[in-house]
């Protein structure tokens, strides 16, 4: 059991995810779109990699289906004196460029902050979780092609966070231990690494 003093410190998988729509969606909170998200990538794998459909002609054959009913849509209606097809206002928002970029700017800025932890920081724990994913990555990437990957990436994004939140307490415990037996095993290494680069230093 945690104590009330350290559950109240540790920050939610839902605060970790972002906390927007984005964490919703991958907690299972707005379970629409989750089944969404989870039938959509489904079914386009299955569309180029069991169907064999090419993306570019896929494409081009939705949007050509599209423009042909939109244009007899509203050639009917001038003729029928019916309602024009109800389209939006099509144009991008500096909100939405700005939202995007902002985004994308905190997945850069972390991603440069590991590698500044990792080389400058000398973080021995963060080292060894980067070495764990990119090995890990690396094995099943060897198996899959990259539209299989990401499409087992979506799933697993969608399956492993909702599960850590209702199992947080008993997956961190094991990850602890997990930890615990790579640093007794690599921790040596990685200190008499540590070790010749400072005597280099002074040298």
């Amino acid at each position: 059991m945690a104590t009330s003093s350290g559950v109240g410190s540790r920050r939610s998988v839902h605060q970790s995810l972002g906390g927007g729509a984005v964490a919703d969606v991958l907690l299972w909170r707005k379970r629409n779109l989750s089944i969404a998200t989870a039938v959509g990538s489904t079914v386009v794998w299955a569309l180029f990699e069991k169907a064999g459909y090419n993306f570019l002609s896929v494409m081009a054959n939705a949007l050509l289906l599209l423009v042909c009913i939109l244009f007899f849509w509203a050639k009917s209606a001038s003729l029928l004196n019916r309602p024009l097809p109800p389209l939006p206002n099509l144009e991008v928002s500096d909100a939405f460029v700005e939202k995007a970029s902002s985004g994308a700017r905190k997945w850069v800025n972390r991603a440069l902050t590991v590698a500044h932890n990792i080389a400058i920081k000398r973080d021995r724990n963060l080292f060894l979780l980067v070495i764990v994913v990119l090995w890990f990555v690396s094995n099943i990437g060897s198996f899959f092609n990259f539209l299989t990957l990401l499409y087992i990436g979506v799933l697993v994004s969608l399956v492993v966070p909702a599960v850590y939140e209702k199992h947080q307490d008993q997956v961190d415990e094991k990850l602890g231990l997990a930890h615990e037996h790579l640093s007794k095993h690599l921790g040596p290494i990685l200190s008499n690494t540590g070790l010749s680069v400072k005597e280099k230093k002074t040298e």
